[in-house]
C-alpha cells in the first residue's frame, strides 16, 4: 500500500529530489533505516523516546508497536524510510477524532518533506475513515518547526495547553492544532 504524494516543492535540479515522497507500512526489513533516525539524539528530543542505544530495541519497537499499529507508516524517499507518521484512533465518544504524529531524520528536515507527508495523511485518512472528523496534533512549545509544518498543511493552531504533559522529566507546554475534515478539501 504505498502512496505517493505527488506534491512539487520547485528544487527540481537539486541534489536529490524530494518533491514525491510516499508512505508505506514500516516493517522489520527496515531497521537499518529506522535506527538512523531513531539513535539520533535531535530528532527524539521532543518524542517521548529516549535514542535507541541498539538495533534490539528498534526491532523489538517495530514489532511490538508499529507493526501491530492500525496506522504507522514510514515516509520514504526512494522507497527508503526517511520518518514515519502515525494516525491514532480514538474510540468511543471520542472516535470522530484522530492524533497525528511523525519523526523525521534530521538530515532531511528544513526540505519540506514533512509538510507533504502530513498533507497526504490528511487526503488519505479522510477518505478511509469517513467517521473521522478531526485530526489534531500536541506539538511542544519549543518545537517551532513542528508547529510550522502543521501550519502550513493547513491545521489551526487551537492554543497552548500549559503543563499539559510530562516529557523526559519535565512538564511540558503543548499546542493543540487541529485539522477537521470539513477544512480539507481535495
Amino acid at each position: 500500500m504505498e502512496r505517493s504524494s505527488g506534491l512539487s516543492n520547485g528544487r527540481e535540479g537539486s541534489e536529490a529530489d524530494f518533491s514525491v515522497i510516499t508512505l508505506r507500512p514500516l516493517e522489520l526489513s527496515d531497521i537499518d533505516d529506522f535506527m538512523v533516525w531513531a539513535t539520533d539524539e535531535k530528532v527524539a528530543r521532543f518524542c517521548t523516546w529516549e535514542p535507541y542505544a541498539c538495533k534490539e530495541e528498534g526491532l523489538n519497537f517495530i514489532k511490538n508497536v508499529v507493526l501491530p499499529h492500525p496506522w504507522f507508516m514510514a515516509i520514504c524517499l526512494e522507497n527508503r524510510p526517511i520518518g514515519a507518521i502515525t494516525v491514532t484512533s480514538n474510540s468511543g465518544n471520542d472516535r470522530c477524532r484522530g492524533e497525528l504524529g511523525y519523526v523525521l531524520g534530521s538530515r532531511y528536515w528544513g526540505k519540506g518533506i514533512v509538510t507533504q507527508a502530513v498533507k497526504l495523511v490528511a487526503d488519505i485518512i479522510f477518505k478511509e475513515r469517513t467517521h473521522l472528523e478531526r485530526l489534531e496534533a500536541l506539538v511542544d512549545v519549543e518545537n517551532v518547526g513542528s508547529q510550522r509544518v502543521l501550519e502550513k498543511a493547513g491545521f489551526q493552531r487551537e492554543g497552548v495547553l500549559r503543563k499539559y504533559s510530562i516529557l523526559k522529566g519535565r512538564s511540558r507546554d503543548m499546542v493543540m492544532f487541529s485539522l477537521l475534515s470539513t477544512d480539507w478539501q481535495t
